[in-house]
């Protein structure tokens, strides 16, 4: 079954190299295009693509903003956003997870990242988090008040939940956490499912973002000299 994706850019020269790139593969069709972030919402809404790339600054609406709307809308459970942009920057790698994005690159990629960055996405079954980007994530969590609902909710999972939790945040498959912790796959996935409904997460990136705010929540820095503290739990 082919994977169909939509694209929203506001330079018309990167929405035909990513057509073209896209609709190389046999598994995948491009259903539609736009070019801000108001369009966005209503190609997700008019074609339900399993898969929508986004760029972050569009004219009017921006593109975090038209992903927040989109995944807020329960209608569009089934529409994952790739966050795809020029920008190398801390806050937009954050918002963009936060906004619900299920992943986020950089445009200088190759036909093949991005092809399979599409088929990560849409399958469900990994962050698409390169280690550069899990850093940025990691620097600026470091960098942002406690969430103390985060932590209240990070309590709830079991020793193996976060032990499966804390591998997906490394970029693990469900196949690799399996071989890591000697469980089967199906077992993996059930964890992982059960993760997500505690910490409230609509995916795996949402899932690997709620697991580090938590677990970094048990830090906070000392006003007076800037040194770092555990909180009690």
């Amino acid at each position: 079954m082919s994977t169909r994706v939509g694209i929203a850019d506001d330079q018309e020269v990167v929405r035909a190299g990513f057509r073209i790139m896209l609709e190389r593969a046999d598994d995948m069709t491009v259903v539609g295009e736009d070019s801000t972030g108001d369009q966005a919402v209503h190609l997700a809404r008019r074609e339900r693509p399993d898969v929508l790339l986004m760029d972050v600054r569009m004219p009017g609406l921006d593109g975090i903003e038209a992903t927040r709307r989109i995944t807020e809308d329960p209608a569009l459970a089934s529409v994952h956003v790739l966050v795809i942009t020029t920008f190398e920057i801390e806050d937009y790698v954050f918002d963009a997870l936060r906004a619900g994005a299920s992943g986020f690159l950089l445009k200088n990629l190759d036909a093949d990242e991005l092809r399979r960055a599409v088929r990560v996405i849409a399958g469900g079954q990994a962050l698409l988090a390169p280690a550069p980007t899990r850093q940025l994530i990691g620097r600026f969590l470091q960098t942002r008040a406690v969430d103390r609902a985060a932590v209240a909710r990070l309590a709830r999972l079991t020793d193996r939940e976060r032990e499966v939790v804390a591998l997906a945040a490394e970029g693990r498959s469900n196949d690799e956490i399996a071989a890591d912790l000697v469980i089967s796959p199906a077992t993996a996935r059930t964890h992982i499912a059960r993760a997500m409904l505690k910490l409230e997460a609509r995916d795996r990136a949402q899932l690997v973002i709620a697991y580090q705010g938590g677990a970094l929540g048990h830090v906070a820095r000392r006003p007076e000299d800037g040194t770092r503290r555990v909180l009690p739990r």
